[in-house]
This record gives C-alpha cells, structure tokens and sequence, in this order.
C-alpha cells in the first residue's frame, strides 16, 4: 500500500518514516500497521497506530537500539511500559503477559445505561405490539451507532 504523493508520513525534518522501516522492517501481511524486524534469533515487533507507536520483542538491546535511532531521527515520547492500548488492558506476570478487554466492556456498559441492568429470560415484554411505521425506531442513532461499532470491535479483537 502506498501513500498518494503529498501524504506520505513526514518527520521533522521532512525525511520519510516509511523509507527508514522499508530497510529493516516488513510489513505484516495479517496487519499493514504491524512491522517486523528478523536478524538471526532476534525479532523486534513495531505497531504503528496513527500517531502511537508500539515496540515489543525478544531482545531488549535490539529494541533499545530501534527506538535510539528512532528517536535520533523523530521527536519521540516514552511512555514506558505498556498498560493500555485501543480498549485492551495489559497485565504482566512471571508467565507472561494477561490482555483484558473487561475495562472497556464495563466502560461500554456504562455508556449504554446496561451496567446496572439485571438479567431476564425474556428482555422485553411480550404483549408489546411494534410497527415499523410509527415511532422512532431509535433515539439517539449516533449512541446508537457508536454502541453497535464498540461491540464489533470488542467481538473482532477477542483472541
């Protein structure tokens, strides 16, 4: 995928963030914002989503390096290590690394108004007569829409 000319990814001093990574890194074929570097044993992963940057792997002194020369050629902020990322919560153990969704499911809850809902065999009445010419089918569709994208989203992004 290519940049149509005049939109390319520029850093400050105008050099091009992909011409960098096209040299080291390939581009995922699962993901076109996921980069990764092979040298011998050693791979280094770069998540890139629109202006955060994620950089993980199996060799610290080869991530350290990365992001040294990425910093020597763009002003970058570290925020250290992650916790947070689109809607997944990130927990660290001994055995590894625990993603979690369950701060945003409970934060969409919250937004839909069903946090405090209680469980039903049947979630509306059963006499309701409904037609499709009268009404407001919904009350707010952009709640509505936004509702409807978040549980996709949450849905596509379980392992």
């Amino acid at each position: 995928m290519v940049q149509p000319p005049g939109f390319e990814q520029q850093g400050v001093s105008g050099q091009q963030l992909e011409f960098w990574l096209a040299t080291k890194f390939e581009a995922s074929k699962a993901d076109n914002s996921l980069f990764v570097h092979h040298s011998g044993s050693k791979l280094v992963y770069v998540l890139v989503y629109v202006d955060d940057i994620i950089v993980t792997g199996n060799d610290s002194q080869a991530i350290d390096c990365f992001v040294q020369d990425l910093n020597a050629r763009f002003s970058l902020k570290d925020l250290g290590q992650l916790n947070y990322f689109l809607g997944i919560e990130i927990t660290y153990n001994k055995g590894g690394v625990f993603l979690s969704q369950k701060k945003y499911i409970l934060e969409l809850l919250q937004r839909s108004s069903m946090d405090r809902s209680k469980g039903t065999p049947t979630p509306m009445t059963t006499t309701c007569k409904l037609s499709a010419n009268r009404g407001s089918p919904i009350e707010d569709e952009h709640l509505y829409r936004s509702i409807f994208g978040a549980l996709q989203y949450v849905v596509i992004t379980r392992a």
